[in-house]
Parts: C-alpha cells; sequence; structure tokens
C-alpha cells in the first residue's frame, strides 16, 4: 500500500502533478484546484492507489484527512475516482464535511457529476456506513463509539502492496484468490503469506 510520498514536483499541471521520489517520478491525480507545489520544491502527498485490470492510478493529498475521506466516497454507490476527486476539490474537505453533516443536497449538487439523487444517496449510504456524524462544528464523520472514518481492508492493503512492489494485475488478482483471511487478520501477515506463495510458485 503507497500511503504517503514525499519528493519533489518534477512538472505539474490541472490535476495533476510528477513528484520524484529518489529517482522515480510518479504520475498523482490531485483535487482539481489544489496547488501542487512549483518545480523543484518538495512536498508531501498522502496517497490512496486504485488498482483496476488495465490501470493503476495513484491519488494525493495534502492532508491524511481528505485521503480518508477520499476512499469513503469511494465506497458509495455510483461514485468512482473522478467524482471523488471533483468533491474534494470543489468544495474542500471541510465544506465537503459540513454539507453531509448537514445533509445539505444543493450544496452537494454543485459537485460535477452529482445531481439530486446522488446527492441523496451519498449522504444515505455515508450516514448509514458511518454512523451518525459529529456536530456541524465538525471534527468530522466517525464511526459510531469509534476513530474518524475507516481504514482499507487487509484485502485492499495487501492489493495495493502488490501493486506497488511491481506485480501485474493479473497476478494479484491470483494472489488474492489464494488468500485466506479471517476476521482477525492482519495485512502484514497476509502480505509476507503471499510472497512467499508466488516465490513457491515461482520456483
Amino acid at each position: 500500500m503507497i500511503a504517503l510520498l514525499r519528493g519533489r514536483v518534477a512538472a505539474a499541471t490541472l490535476g495533476q502533478v510528477v513528484l520524484d521520489v529518489h529517482g522515480v517520478g510518479y504520475v498523482v491525480r490531485i483535487p482539481p484546484g489544489s496547488a501542487p507545489g512549483s518545480p523543484g520544491e518538495e512536498i508531501t502527498l498522502h496517497t490512496h492507489l486504485a488498482v483496476r485490470e488495465d490501470a493503476m492510478t495513484l491519488y494525493g493529498f495534502a492532508r491524511a484527512s481528505a485521503r480518508d475521506l477520499f476512499t469513503v466516497l469511494l465506497g458509495v454507490t455510483g461514485v468512482g475516482p473522478k467524482v471523488a476527486l471533483a468533491a474534494l476539490g470543489t468544495l474542500g474537505e471541510d465544506a465537503l464535511r459540513r454539507a453531509m453533516v448537514a445533509e445539505d443536497v444543493t450544496a452537494l449538487t454543485v459537485i460535477p457529476g452529482v445531481g439530486r439523487k446522488s446527492a441523496q444517496r451519498m449522504i444515505l449510504e455515508l450516514r448509514e456506513r458511518l454512523g451518525a456524524p459529529v456536530d456541524a462544528g465538525g471534527v468530522g464523520i466517525r464511526e459510531e463509539g469509534g476513530d474518524p472514518l475507516v481504514r482499507p481492508s487487509p484485502r485492499v492493503e495487501v492489493a495495493e502492496a502488490l501493486s506497488a512492489l511491481g506485480y501485474a494485475p493479473l497476478e494479484v488478482s491470483r494472489a488474492l484468490d489464494d488468500l485466506k483471511i479471517t476476521e482477525d487478520a492482519v495485512a502484514e501477515d497476509l502480505l509476507r503469506d503471499v510472497l512467499r506463495s508466488i516465490g513457491g510458485r515461482a520456483g
């Protein structure tokens, strides 16, 4: 799992930055309108790696809490990375949370690609998944009696870690199919088992 990148800005365009990390250039998608920094400037991005059969895409954010909110938005029916990124770029993290707390459908429809029904579904599904948010003064959306937002499942963390290590999407899919995940599974232990299994097949 690539959770954070720190490096120098090699190039930046609207919605995207190329980050030079020890000589390796990472293309990272960022919320539209965010300031990625000037070329040569060292910055830190909290990242989410989206893995698909045909592509792997990094999304970066200035704050870990924004990255976590992006991840939660991806769990809403009909919301993909493009809309989730637009939500954070259009409203910003704090305003987006306030809109959720207040169930402000009108505010959410300002987001490109989000209509009234989509906004209502976004509010409904996030409240059901995370429990009632805290007051509008706004520490953020929380699980009932828990910490802000959620951590990716061990399966997702293992998939992201394998992709970051250079394994092809098909190899990742096969490895995950063989994975036995218990309720108390830890991603680090699962990753160690998967790598041992892959090494055994290669030998």
